[in-house]
C-alpha cells in the first residue's frame, strides 16, 4: 500500500479542483474526483510503467484518477474475465469507462466479443456503455480485424439505439461512427444501418442516426477513406 499511497499524493499534488465543475458539466462524476487531467495521468503511467498488481490496488481506492491510471498501467495479457466483470461494475462515469476500453480492454487476448454481446445487451448503464465503447476501441485500433466482425456488430448497434439514456446513446454512436470510418465498405454499410435507423420510432435512434450521417458523409471522411484505396 505504500506504493498506492505515494501514488495517490501524486494525484492530490496535480489535482486542479477548480476543473470539477466543468467536468461535471460534460456529465463526469465529480464526486470522487480530484481534478487530473488525462495528459498528466498518461506521464504518470509511463513513469511507473506496466505493473498488474500495482493496478488491482490502485482500483480498490474510490478516485476516478487513480483508476484511470490503474487501466493505463495494467498489463492486458494479465488480466482476467473476472476481473473485467469486476471493474465494469464498477464504473461509475463515461470518462472512467472509456480510458479502461481504450487503454486496457481492447487490447486483452481474451475473447471480447462475447464480453460486447453481454454488455451490450445488460441494463447497467455504464456496463452498457462499455458494450459499444469496446466496439468503438476496436474499430479505432484494430487495424487487421476482418470487416465481417464488425458487420456482424450491426444488430447490437440497431437493438442498443433505442435506449435513450444519454451515455448509452452517445456510445453505440460512437460504436456505428467507428466502423464506418475503417474503410469504404464499411462506411457503407454503416451508412445503410444509419439510413434504417432514421425510420425508427425511437427519438434517440433517430439522434444516432442523423449524427452518424452527418459525419460518415462528410468530405473530410469520405477523402480520408478515398485516400486509403
Amino acid at each position: 500500500m505504500d506504493a498506492v499511497n505515494e501514488i495517490i499524493d501524486k494525484l492530490k499534488e496535480k489535482a486542479r479542483p477548480e476543473q470539477l465543475a466543468g467536468m461535471k458539466r460534460f456529465g463526469m462524476a465529480t464526486e470522487q474526483r480530484l481534478g487530473v487531467r488525462i495528459p498528466d495521468l498518461r506521464k504518470m503511467a509511463k513513469e511507473i510503467g506496466k505493473n498488474h498488481e500495482l493496478a488491482l490496488e490502485l482500483w480498490q481506492t474510490p478516485i476516478d484518477e487513480a483508476r484511470i491510471l490503474a487501466g493505463m498501467i495494467a498489463e492486458p495479457q494479465k488480466l482476467t474475465g473476472r476481473q473485467m466483470e469486476n471493474w465494469v461494475k464498477d464504473f461509475n462515469s463515461w470518462d472512467v469507462c472509456d480510458q479502461v476500453c481504450m487503454n486496457l480492454f481492447d487490447k486483452t487476448p481474451l475473447p471480447l466479443f462475447e464480453k460486447i454481446h453481454d454488455w451490450s445487451q445488460r441494463h447497467e448503464e455504464y456496463v452498457k456503455r462499455a458494450g459499444f465503447a469496446l466496439i468503438a476501441s476496436l474499430a479505432r485500433h484494430d487495424k487487421k480485424m476482418a470487416d465481417e466482425k464488425f458487420v456482424a456488430l450491426f444488430s447490437l448497434i440497431k437493438n442498443g439505439a433505442a435506449d435513450e439514456r444519454n451515455f448509452v446513446k452517445k456510445a453505440v454512436n460512437w460504436a456505428l461512427r467507428n466502423i464506418g470510418k475503417r474503410n469504404p465498405q464499411l462506411n457503407r454499410l454503416a451508412l445503410e444501418v444509419a439510413y434504417e435507423m432514421r425510420q425508427s420510432d425511437s427519438k434517440s435512434a433517430r439522434w444516432i442516426a442523423a449524427d452518424a450521417v452527418r459525419e460518415l458523409e462528410s468530405d473530410a471522411v469520405q477523402r480520408r477513406l478515398k485516400n486509403r484505396q
